[in-house]
């Protein structure tokens, strides 16, 4: 049992403060429901399990964040964890709407772990999206995940499996820690950072703790007389401040080291001073002291307060060399500034600044990176490094400040600036000089986009100029509404060709009784029945067999396959459609699959196959082999051979084989003299077709045999 007047009396300690009867009857609620949640469950340490979401509270509560996100961190895993026993209802119940959607959100964001390695880029983007997304709602629900993520990595030693182990610090350092930075919770930054690395690297990590160790005493007590002689010089000048040293955790040190490839001895500034003073006047007061007492290094000057980052962090910083020679940062900020600096967007919430967007215009980028995700143009691998990189300071002509990561160019500043201005972008000046579409932005870089309105859009070349994933994703998708435009034109041919056979307009066609009954029992519009055509999922012979009265026989073997398909091919979430092959990419067991949706039940494509690219994924499914279908499986074979009478030769191995060939056709090459037999064969699973293609590849003559 835990003792509830004890724990409370420790986070008002934590706190500072003393709570009132009401806030105390609601933890005490929280507490008893969290305990009734979690009863019979342990920690691998051996505590019960509620020592952990008592834990997550109290680094919540060393945060200064607010009752409502410290109640979330008691309960965070009751209704994950609970097997049914509290639901989301309950919480609300008893908590209010408020904590209710914190702890759905931060649920949401705990269902599957943040995909590392080499992980299908599906999972790592539905992972990402939930991250986002629950971000996006109530950013106290990552206060919370990162909490949680604190404690888990303070006591992962208890974890015996090392591969999960690493695999929880490698998820921590690539995702978490990231995110942390993004925010600006750069004491949690540090710890995470610092975990995981003992965890990954541990012969680096305790040598560089000894290498540290070897020589505290004596940096110690150069930091102490740095920071007594700026504090003298300060009060000197009437400039009130908290002087302090600060040391340069593990991790930073390690990274730096393998970065500039440099050795532990040649790192200067493993330590730093900082000065916090009143207002943002004496932090330029006090840079001048600085710059009295010691002599600035060139070019080492930076301004953050007038030209503050992307998550809202401000300093000014600077590098001087000292009296023993050696180079020395220095930070200095007001007091506000400080509190931002080690709590990032926490300090708004403890400032009340909840009006969050307008403050930091980042929440709207994850917006924008869920939107891309769920389009499937932009992977985890991509965001990280995007959370990850450094940042150059741009202007626009009217003098605002953008902020774009290092090494963008100014394709990324047209598409950064908005979409549309990127598509029809034609040219960029720079400090106004023209400039090559690679440009890369410098700090301070007075930027022009030109744009041409009668432009048709982007070129696909662009990609390769551009630094930003969102950039590239905004390219590429346009090339995908492109490409729909395609598969519209090209399903128009196909319905053209069956007009002219049938001797109507294309019109007329759409007038018929049999048409006019297909489009509105499978509700579709003529260029939705245009866009099916293009990606294949409608054939010229499914048309043909409704015109020519044939529908009803089709329909009758299609059921009949496919409830055969429905025992061979299971379709997560799907227990009741029919399932049929698509004739596009014509898939067998053992390729990779998915089920894409449409008004005549489920069809399963190669997870590759080019006609999904561009289908909403609310219609794409997951999909997996059960068992293989005795009849076999259609697929077709490229074969290209030399002018020689390669044929019988072909056909007599793939019957030697037992392979069921349905039908062929070749085609003479005109530029080479090659043939290129397109044979359709039956097939049980994809292992039969690798060794078909290595049994062909040996014979003479062939030269290359590809799949469709």
């Amino acid at each position: 049992m835990i003792n509830i007047e004890e724990f409370i009396n420790n986070l008002e300690t934590i706190l500072k403060k003393e709570l009132n009867e009401s806030e105390i009857k609601l933890l005490e609620k929280a507490i008893k429901i969290a305990e009734f949640a979690h009863e019979g469950f342990y920690r691998k340490s051996g505590e019960p399990f509620i020592t952990h979401p008592l834990e997550v509270s109290k680094i919540l509560a060393s945060l200064n964040l607010d009752l409502e996100t410290i109640i979330t961190g008691i309960l965070h895993d009751v209704v994950e964890d609970s097997e049914g026993k509290v639901t989301l209802e309950d919480i609300e119940k008893n908590f209010g709407k408020e904590i209710a959607l914190i702890v759905d959100g931060v649920t949401k964001v705990s269902k599957i772990n943040a995909p590392v390695g080499n992980i299908e880029q599906k999972k790592k983007s539905e992972t990402i999206q939930k991250m986002l997304f629950a971000m996006a709602e109530d950013v106290r629900v990552i206060f919370v995940k990162l909490a949680d993520r604190l404690h888990n990595m303070r006591t992962i030693h208890f974890v015996k499996d090392p591969k999960k182990r690493k695999y929880k610090a490698l998820e921590t350092l690539e995702v978490y820690a990231p995110i942390a930075h993004k925010l600006g919770i750069h004491i949690i930054k540090w710890e995470l950072e610092d975990l995981s690395f003992k965890v990954l690297y541990p012969k680096e990590y305790y040598k560089i703790k000894e290498l540290v160790a070897e020589k505290k005493k004596e940096r110690e007590e150069r930091t102490n007389e740095y920071v007594n002689q700026l504090r003298l010089a300060l009060k000197e000048h009437n400039i009130s401040a908290k002087v302090e040293g600060r040391y340069k955790h593990y991790y930073s040190i390690w990274k730096k080291m393998k970065e500039k490839k440099k050795k532990f001895e040649e790192i200067y500034d493993l330590i730093g001073i900082r000065a916090i003073v009143n207002d943002v006047n004496s932090c330029y007061s006090a840079i001048g002291v600085v710059h009295q007492i010691w002599v600035p290094l060139p070019g080492r000057f930076k301004d953050y307060i007038a030209a503050p980052k992307s998550n809202g962090y401000k300093s000014i910083h600077t590098t001087v060399i000292t009296q023993y020679g050696e180079p020395l940062e220095i930070q200095i900020r007001d007091v506000q500034m400080h509190n931002e600096a080690e709590y990032g967007l926490i300090a708004h919430w403890i400032y009340k600044e909840k009006n969050v967007n307008l403050k930091q215009k980042w929440l709207i980028q994850l917006l924008d990176w869920r939107k891309e995700l769920l389009q499937g143009s932009t992977n985890l691998s991509e965001l990280k490094n995007e959370l990850q990189l450094d940042e150059v300071f741009v202007l626009t002509p009217k003098g605002e400040i953008i902020h774009m990561p290092i090494g963008s160019t100014v394709i990324d500043f047209a598409y950064a600036i908005h979409t549309e201005i990127g598509h029809h972008f034609s040219g960029a000046k720079v400090n106004g000089k023209i400039v090559p579409i690679d440009y890369k932005l410098k700090n301070g870089d007075v930027v022009e986009i030109l744009v041409n309105k009668a432009s048709k859009g982007p070129s696909l070349s662009w990609i390769k100029h551009a630094k930003s994933p969102r950039t590239k994703a905004k390219i590429r998708r346009f090339f995908r509404e492109k490409e729909k435009e395609k598969l519209i034109e090209s399903g128009k041919d196909v319905i053209r060709k069956l007009a002219k056979r049938l001797n109507l307009s294309i019109e007329k066609f759409f007038e018929l009784e049999k048409i006019q009954n297909f489009l509105k029992s499978h509700n579709l519009t003529i260029e939705e029945l245009y866009s099916r055509i293009g990606e294949g999922s409608i054939t010229f012979t499914d048309l043909l067999s409704i015109i020519e009265k044939k529908q009803e026989k089709q329909e009758k073997k299609s059921r009949k396959k496919s409830s055969n398909l429905k025992n061979v091919v299971v379709i997560d979430g799907i227990t009741n459609l029919d399932v049929h092959i698509a004739k596009c990419c014509m898939p067998v067991p053992g390729d990779e699959i998915v089920g894409v949706s449409s008004r005549r039940g489920i069809t399963v494509h190669r997870i590759n196959c080019k006609n999904i690219r561009n289908i909403d994924e609310d219609r794409i499914f997951q999909a997996r082999w059960a068992k293989n279908d005795e009849n076999g499986f259609t697929t077709m074979l490229e074969i290209e051979f030399d002018k020689n009478d390669r044929l019988p030769e072909i056909m007599n191995l793939l019957i030697s084989n037992k392979i069921n060939v349905t039908s062929f056709k070749l085609t003479e090459s005109k530029n080479w003299n090659t043939v290129f037999a397109n044979i359709t064969i039956v097939v049980k699973s994809l292992s039969e077709i690798h060794n078909i293609k290595k049994e062909l590849e040996k014979k003479a003559g062939i030269l290359r045999v590809k799949r469709k």
